[in-house]
């Protein structure tokens, strides 16, 4: 049976679109078999998607120094549903900063220290201006959690 890499992000754009496919093309590499990889925007995930998930990268824009609302709704309705039956999910973030994203890097820090989600890479964050660049590194992100998945590494 395949394992799971669950990615909610929010893409209110079509340059964090971009970001999303591009993590969806890095986690859907050919050379990664044995991982299912199911993207839902904050405001279609839930509980039964995290308890379903092996991983998980969460996609954000930085909006007024904290991540989007709808990031925000998901963690509000899923949050004490999953609690205690997802601790240890490995996880990874992907935050569009217009500024320097430490903001919502912290928000996001506080609530999977909650939950006990470990960070398994470290947090993706595209600053400033968009970069083209950003594209290659969300790629690179989201093979690296499917084929840390598939590996057995986390």
């Amino acid at each position: 049976m395949n394992k799971r890499l669950l990615i909610v992000a929010h893409a209110p754009s079509p340059n964090t679109e971009r970001l999303v496919e591009a993590l969806l093309r890095g986690a859907r590499h050919p050379d990664i078999s044995g991982v299912d990889t199911l993207w839902k925007t904050p405001l279609t995930a839930g509980p039964d998607d995290i308890l379903s998930a092996n991983a998980i990268i969460l996609g954000t824009t930085e909006n007024l120094g904290y991540m989007s609302g709808a990031l925000k709704d998901f963690f509000d309705r899923s949050y004490y549903a999953v609690l205690e039956q997802k601790q240890g999910l490995p996880c990874a973030l992907l935050i569009r900063a217009g500024h320097d994203g430490t903001g919502t890097q912290r928000a996001l820090d506080t609530i999977l220290t909650g939950l006990r989600w470990p960070q398994v890479q470290a947090p993706l964050i595209c600053r400033g201006e968009w970069q083209d660049d950003f594209l290659a590194a969300a790629e690179a992100l989201g093979m690296t959690m499917a084929a840390g998945l598939e590996a057995g590494v986390y």
